[in-house]
């Protein structure tokens, strides 16, 4: 008897381990370990409703701003994850990521994080993350411009220090070769479907001269015009991006329709219409991607779907959750 009435109590707590450890594999099948959309549905009910409201406000004003929110979680979570680091100015001994060659004179939307983040405050103090701000508005940006909607899973936690050699590095540039991009987001653990669906992001924004001048003066060393880009945009593209001067000079990415989230990108790239050669390579380089590119430019239904799942994929990628990092009540700098 005593040795049965010993073994129930073992038994029992063997059990409930299991369903706590079956439970939690459970929740990282569904939504990546810690991070749940329901996260702050007790803490902060209107986390949600507030960020929308001030993106919306703000695309409202400026269509563009959509593309640069979406490119701030992109250009966060390439870093050292999503962690919000990309949002860090520069103090004591932290070097902002802003700096880097990515993000300098390019990386925008600072303003719009610090209203989101000043109205997060005074509803719910040191809850929302700003690493789960640009997640959200991340996901609002698509959806303001005509893109597909997601559950954005939250929990999150901000970052106490920045890296810009890993800005510098681990962000794909727009003159890397095929085989270096699809590189840094294996390294991420993100994979070609992935590379070709979030480049999808191109369909709306802009891009400065400086991100494409090689490919219509000098693509490879040669002093000649790349061979993938239309040659009539090319000449029209020269008008506004002379060979030297005129950096900052800005293009929508897809000329088509610039302030949709469409398919029309990838109908572009089939017509040697890309902007960027990190675009184009998608249908040169690369005979799976070239088929991705195919499929997308016919059925904007299945561009749309995989864009979302992508989004949710990149947003999973290493973040800072239970007591590690901490909620900053300023995004632009570390707690005291």
């Amino acid at each position: 008897m005593k040795g049965t009435s010993m073994a129930n109590p073992v038994n029992f707590l063997l059990l409930l381990s299991l369903i706590a450890f079956a439970s939690f594999c459970q929740c990282d099948k569904k939504v990546g370990g810690y991070l749940y959309p329901q996260f702050y549905d007790k803490s902060c009910p209107r986390a949600q409703e507030i960020v929308k409201s001030i993106v919306a406000k703000a695309v409202a004003k400026e269509t563009r701003m959509a593309a640069s929110l979406l490119r701030l979680h992109f250009h966060d979570c390439f870093v050292k994850g999503c962690d919000g680091s990309v949002l860090l100015d520069s103090s004591g001994t932290i070097i902002s990521e802003k700096r880097s060659n990515p993000n300098r004179n390019s990386a925008r939307g600072f303003e719009v994080v610090d209203e989101i983040k000043s109205a997060l405050e005074k509803e719910c103090p040191e809850t929302v993350s700003c690493a789960d701000i640009l997640a959200i508005a991340a996901r609002d940006s698509t959806v303001l411009t005509g893109g597909p909607s997601w559950e954005v899973p939250l929990g999150r936690r901000d970052s106490l220090d920045a890296s810009i050699s890993g800005s510098n590095y681990n962000i794909p540039a727009p003159n890397n070769t095929f085989q270096t991009i699809l590189t840094k987001f294996k390294l991420k653990g993100l994979d070609i479907v992935d590379l070709v669906a979030l480049s999808g992001s191109h369909t709306i924004g802009d891009s400065r001269c400086t991100s494409f001048r090689q490919r219509l003066y000098n693509q490879t060393g040669n002093g000649k015009a790349d061979f993938t880009l239309d040659q009539f945009y090319a000449s029209q593209l020269r008008t506004h991006c002379p060979r030297s001067g005129g950096d900052q000079n800005l293009f929508v990415l897809d000329f088509v329709s610039p302030a949709k989230f469409d398919n029309s990108y990838y109908k572009n790239l089939l017509i040697k219409k890309g902007l960027l050669s990190s675009d184009e390579i998608l249908l040169t380089q690369n005979s799976v991607s070239a088929g991705l590119v195919k499929k997308y430019a016919e059925s904007n239904e299945l561009f749309f779907e995989q864009f979302a799942k992508s989004m949710v994929k990149m947003g999973n990628i290493t973040p800072l959750t239970g007591s590690r990092g901490e909620i900053r009540k300023i995004c632009r700098r570390v707690n005291a």
